[in-house]
């Protein structure tokens, strides 16, 4: 019988659950990403009305009212994806299938003139997420055609 590693080199174990599904690039998709977040974080045990909540529901509406707005392509989908890790993190990611249209890096955004009817979705992102970031989309290690905006939370608060 093997004696159990040393305190210091003992790795413990990590849930982390995800949620992924795809909706049509309309603003019926998009509200609809919405509750399903609201829905899935309710599942996961993140009451509604909850600060996290709350804050991801913000967040997706954002990123999904952009995906069906600057991101859409005719008959192609967006993908929302969720990863939870308990206590540590809520990774969100919102990905599209137009390539040549991203949005600026977060430390290039602007703010938008108060009289402006757009360019605010970023800004709420940027004031509510933890980090954000635009990447190319990518599934199962294979390159695809378009970007994910990506957002975290940080749910440990040394």
């Amino acid at each position: 019988m093997t004696p159990p590693p040393p305190p210091s080199t003992r790795q413990h174990q990590v849930t982390v659950r995800v949620f992924t599904q795809r909706f049509s690039s309309t603003p019926l998709g998009a509200r609809l990403a919405r509750h399903l977040v609201l829905a899935q974080l309710h599942i996961w045990g993140v009451p509604h009305g909850s600060s996290l909540s709350d804050t991801a529901a913000a967040i997706v509406a954002e990123l999904a009212a952009n995906a069906v707005t600057h991101g859409r392509v005719p008959g192609r989908d967006f993908e929302l994806r969720l990863a939870h890790t308990p206590d540590r993190l809520l990774l969100i990611e919102v990905s599209d299938t137009r390539a040549e249209c991203r949005p600026p890096r977060s430390e290039d955004l602007g703010c938008p003139a108060p009289l402006d009817e757009s360019g605010r979705g970023l800004v709420l992102v940027d004031a509510l997420a933890d980090r954000w970031e635009v990447v190319d989309r990518v599934a199962g290690g294979v390159a695809l055609l378009g970007k994910t905006i990506r957002a975290e939370l940080d749910l440990r608060r040394d």
